[in-house]
């Protein structure tokens, strides 16, 4: 699938930048100082994927910010549990960029279209029909480790718009939001 408007392949635009971290609350911190925010926050959220083919279930605490279009994710996976997350960190990172996340109403194809550029799917969940689909995809090379293919449903669009609309002309206050 070649679209002028993706690149390598893949639908659309960046839509979500995600940055893996040691330390949630200090980066998030470290974003409102550039002015960054609000942030909305989700933690202790159990997520239960394949990794590298196996049934894993890990904790995470995640945040999302946008500047301007561009969607913010902050992850901190809270156990010791091997992920994805994990590797990154293990390769002596302290935090960074970890994926560029591409969102999709037509989740099939971009999976196809992503592995028929010999890009093995190395993290995923959600079922068809239950919630958001999404799979990370180990690129041999590029701008970010990962790539991630998220479906876009309702929810997603949904939270999207909340965090985007909250972002547009932020003034400080409630830099912090929790949610769920």
């Amino acid at each position: 699938m070649q679209s002028s408007e993706g690149s390598a392949g893949l639908p659309g635009a960046v839509r979500q930048v995600g940055y893996v971290v040691r330390d949630l609350d200090q980066t998030v911190a470290d974003w409102l100082r550039m002015g960054v925010g609000p942030w909305f926050v989700m933690r202790g959220q159990s997520q239960s994927v394949l990794y590298r083919g196996r049934p894993c279930t890990v904790s995470l605490s995640m945040a999302f910010a946008n500047s301007g279009d561009l969607q913010i994710e902050v992850i901190q996976q809270e156990d010791g549990e091997p992920s994805i997350f994990g590797e990154y960190l293990a390769s002596g990172r302290e935090s960074g960029v970890h994926q560029l996340a591409w969102w999709t109403a037509d989740y099939a194809e971009a999976i196809r279209s992503a592995e028929a550029l010999g890009w093995p799917v190395v993290w995923s969940g959600g079922e068809e029909g239950k919630g958001a689909r999404f799979a990370y995809l180990e690129p041999p090379s590029g701008p970010a480790p990962i790539v991630e293919i998220m479906e876009l449903t309702p929810a997603v669009e949904g939270l999207a718009a909340l965090v985007r609309g909250a972002a547009d002309g932020w003034d400080g206050t409630a830099p912090i939001r929790p949610l769920g």
